[in-house]
């Protein structure tokens, strides 16, 4: 829509309210609203101030002024404010220099968009992210001197087989068996059903829904691939209806990728692609159907993975859940159809428009612009080196034995070394000026002050289980 069109649109709705989404560096959506007399056609061309120093990871305090310019294409009605509210998601202005605002990742991909293109490579990256997540009933937890404690619950948590509910009715899925049994034991099918209707009405392109392999409410909803900025932003409103919904319902829903122990974790496989003049340019004669393009691809991003595991998996939790024995792949190897390998090649179609990778290391944690715009960058720099992958590995990787897995390359186990892979390897990045030597460094720097500096000094509670009585 123009920026006529919208306010056509808003007055159609009868909207009442403005609400302007913008994401901050981590990955969480801030807002703020404004009335109807606000909209006209100058505020996409001008802009509305707000302060940059109070939002994660931006402005210093001497330099906080910031303008948020709205996007008049992705202008929606919001499904749940009370008061009929427009929603748009914006992008960030420097209010001196009027240049968009290096540090937002909105931009960023942006310019991975325009990167892609100017390499003459393709002119579309299709990116389709595949978010898990849990349902809780309770969530609890403290962080004290002296104390550290958590508690989520729910009424499908296997652990729950004995509770007196009053009457406890049972159907609870076992651990590692909840992909996917029907209701009742699937109690959680009418909530998913209603959070991808809204997701339609948004205008996201959905795909299907069910119920995921962990105990306790762990569910997968699938939206339709998008080109990279449109899925980015497709990602946002995802995970504000997941959230919103299950807060409708009296529940709760988290992206953590590890909140339960002794079961799968939640991850975001991510299916990706490049076209050209509306051809797909990943099928071809190679391995698995796939073309040389795609092969280099996929070299790109294996040989980066360490470096991106930073974007890709950006949390202490990340990697409770990318440990051997689950679903989640930590060594760096592709294949056909083997979901242990850390790049899968999905076998479902013999099209060539279905023809692409999966990349199953990220979770859903990550800042979806950011995570894709570096893999992006890692692909393409796969093709421009025309990077060799290697051979497959079709077998279970989790059942080789010690001496095949010391040939195979593997993942960080920690934030803390993902941060310092990414601090050695960034050179690909920052190609077409895509991610700044600014934003890689102020990264690093807030995770490691604000994630790992904090984690590793505080005890943890399964420490005095070990150690209390040395």
């Amino acid at each position: 829509m123009t920026p006529k069109e919208v306010i056509d649109f808003a007055k159609n709705k009868n909207a009442e309210m403005v609400d302007l989404k913008f994401m901050d560096l981590l990955g969480t959506w801030q807002h703020f609203s404004v009335p109807m007399s606000e909209l006209e056609e100058h505020l996409f061309e001008e802009g509305l101030g707000f302060d940059g120093s109070s939002i994660r990871g931006w402005q210093a305090i001497n330099a906080s002024d910031m303008l948020v310019m709205p996007d008049s294409s992705s202008a929606v009605m919001d499904p749940f404010m009370q008061v009929p509210t427009i929603s748009m998601i914006c992008n960030i202005v420097d209010p001196i220099t009027k240049e968009k605002y290096t540090r937002d990742p909105r931009n960023i991909a942006q310019k991975a968009e325009a990167y892609l293109k100017s390499t003459g490579i393709g002119d579309t990256a299709f990116f389709g992210p595949e978010p898990e997540f849990f349902i809780f009933d309770d969530v609890r937890y403290e962080v004290d001197i002296n104390r550290s404690a958590y508690y989520v619950d729910s009424r499908e948590g296997n652990w729950n087989t004995g509770r007196d509910e009053g009457p406890n009715l049972g159907y609870k899925p076992r651990h590692k068996e909840g992909y996917f049994p029907v209701g009742p034991s699937d109690s959680l099918q009418d909530i998913r059903t209603e959070m991808l209707l809204i997701m339609e009405k948004v205008g996201i392109a959905m795909e299907c829904h069910h119920h995921e392999v962990a105990s306790g409410g762990q569910c997968e909803i699938d939206m339709r691939f998008a080109d990279m900025v449109k899925c980015a932003d497709n990602l946002m409103w995802f995970k504000y209806i997941v959230k919103n919904v299950a807060r409708r319902h009296n529940k709760t829903a988290t992206f953590m990728p590890k909140p339960i122990y002794g079961d799968n974790g939640s991850g975001m496989h991510v299916h990706q692609s490049i076209w050209k003049d509306g051809k797909p340019l990943f099928a071809g004669n190679s391995y698995a159907g796939m073309s040389e393009m795609g092969m280099h691809y996929i070299g790109g991003v294996l040989k980066h993975a360490r470096a991106l595991a930073a974007f890709v998996a950006p949390t202490n939790n990340s990697y409770k859940r990318l440990v051997p024995g689950f679903e989640a792949p930590v060594n760096l190897a592709y294949s056909s159809r083997n979901r242990s390998a850390s790049i899968r090649i999905p076998m479902y179609s013999p099209s060539p428009k279905a023809k692409r990778m999966e990349c199953r290391f990220p979770d859903p944690t990550a800042n979806g612009y950011l995570a894709f715009s570096a893999m992006l960058m890692a692909g393409l720099d796969g093709i421009e080196n025309k990077i060799d992958p290697g051979e497959p590995l079709d077998k279970d990787i989790y059942a080789l034995g010690p001496e095949d897995l010391a040939n195979i390359p593997s993942l960080p186990t920690s934030l803390e070394e993902a941060l310092e892979c990414l601090e050695e390897d960034h050179e690909f990045l920052l190609k077409g000026d895509v991610f700044t030597q600014d934003i890689i460094d102020r990264w690093i720097s807030y995770k490691r002050e604000n994630e790992v500096a904090p984690i590793r000094l505080r005890p943890h509670p399964y420490e005095f289980y070990l150690y209390y009585d040395a």
